[in-house]
């Protein structure tokens, strides 16, 4: 993606005179990754994942971004970080040790663990703070800060909501390492209105759309894509599709998925074990604990040498399965609070879908690109949102890519974000 790459660069060019410290860094790489993700190294790297530039809108938020990643470094966070942690430590091992008084050390580490999460947050706040400063030194718009942070926000709400989650970023774990979302919009906003009142700067928002029109979206066919309740990997070659309610997400070890709001969860992974070695003796070597030694099962699923299990936990059950696919053995692993006739069923037909990929199957998975649409012809956030491939809340999805408020109507003539294959 060069456009996208030559734009991170022309931004540090800009941000680079106006930072604190003359090393700051000097050369921006944009990684392939769909996490939303930015972070800068004291080398002289700044590094933006495409997650996070599918999220942005404007040139001024992915400035404020990565201002805010920059002022990390001049303010040597990490060192002052790591330097309270090996302090932290210290004083624990001390009273717990040396002094012999194991549970005094065990209340000298939880006031640690606060006074680092604390550290932390505040942290975030001034690097917000003077991420804000420089991007407007530099001639950009000091509220792009404050609409990525809301989109950051819409978009942890987004995902909590499709995985059944009740939580919100309005209510902040007093342990979390940022703080929540709303006091991070509350700084930055207050940070802008001391610069200037809205309309100060430049947002950049043509020439930032321009350069990520086309951009890959969403996971690299090449370490699998989830499509609704279907995951398939082209490049390993096999396929497999998670129960009714599933929802899934593909992570760089294993696939994860999670239904009824956390009641239920799967795990698909993979591990080597010797051709020599007797599936149903690998399910009970005790990588897993409560194995039901009784409930051992040895079948063939799809052509595949399988065997199948259950293990009891203390709060939750386990349905197991280890299908043998070349030289690995993918293990899919159902947990429940309760472990059901109708639960199991349902997992048991789920692990009777892991096949493998024929050739054009996989030639037929098309990677997710971003695509630019212009709102013409009373065109609304609905049907432009009918254009969408890959998700299963694609208004949803639109809105949240795009900045829309749920029913606020399209600016004709103005270009918005959609994911075509």
């Amino acid at each position: 993606a060069p456009k996208a790459e030559s734009l991170l660069n022309g931004v540090l060019a800009r941000l680079a005179p106006v930072s604190e410290t003359p090393g700051a860094p000097d050369k921006a790489t944009l990684l392939n990754s769909p996490i939303v993700n930015a972070f800068a190294l004291p080398t002289g790297n700044i590094y933006v994942t495409r997650g996070l530039l599918a999220l942005a809108n404007d040139t001024s938020e992915v400035a404020a971004v990565m201002a805010h990643e920059i002022a990390h470094v001049s303010l040597r966070h990490a060192a002052a970080r790591a330097e309270l942690e090996r302090r932290s430590q210290l004083v624990g091992r001390v009273v717990s040790e040396v002094l012999e008084k194991p549970q005094e050390g065990k209340v000298v580490e939880a006031r640690a663990r606060l006074t680092l999460a604390s550290f932390s947050r505040q942290q975030e706040l001034d690097a917000d703070k003077i991420g804000v400063r420089n991007i407007a030194a530099a001639g950009f718009d000091p509220y792009g800060a404050t609409r990525f942070l809301n989109a950051l926000g819409r978009s942890s709400s987004l995902r909590a909501s499709a995985l059944g989650q009740t939580g919100s970023s309005d209510k902040p774990d007093i342990l979390a390492s940022h703080p929540s979302t709303p006091d991070r919009v509350a700084a930055a906003l207050a940070a802008a209105r001391q610069i200037g009142a809205p309309g100060f700067g430049e947002a950049g928002r043509a020439a930032y759309l321009s350069a990520i029109d086309g951009l890959a979206y969403g996971d690299d066919p090449g370490e699998g894509v989830v499509r609704g309740r279907r995951f398939v990997h082209p490049r390993l070659g096999f396929t497999f599709t998670a129960p009714d309610g599933f929802v899934l997400e593909n992570g760089s070890k294993a696939l994860l998925g999670i239904a009824g709001g956390g009641a239920e969860a799967l795990r698909l992974d993979s591990v080597r074990v010797p051709a020599s070695t007797p599936l149903e003796t690998y399910l009970g070597s005790g990588w897993i604990e409560g194995l039901k030694a009784g409930s051992i099962e040895t079948s063939t699923i799809n052509g595949l040498p399988a065997a199948i299990a259950v293990a009891q936990g203390r709060e939750w059950t386990f349905r197991l399965a280890a299908i043998r696919f070349g030289t690995e053995v993918y293990r899919i692993i159902f947990a429940t609070r309760s472990l059901t006739a109708e639960a199991d069923g349902r997992f048991r037909a789920a692990i009777q879908t892991f096949r493998r990929l024929p050739q054009e199957e996989a030639n037929a998975v098309k990677p997710l690109r971003l695509a630019l649409v212009a709102a013409e012809g009373g065109a609304s956030a609905e049907s432009l949102s009918r254009r969408m491939a890959g998700t299963e809340r694609p208004l949803d999805l639109f809105l949240l890519l795009n900045g829309i408020d749920r029913g606020a109507s399209l600016a004709p003539g103005e270009r918005y974000k959609i994911v075509v294959e």
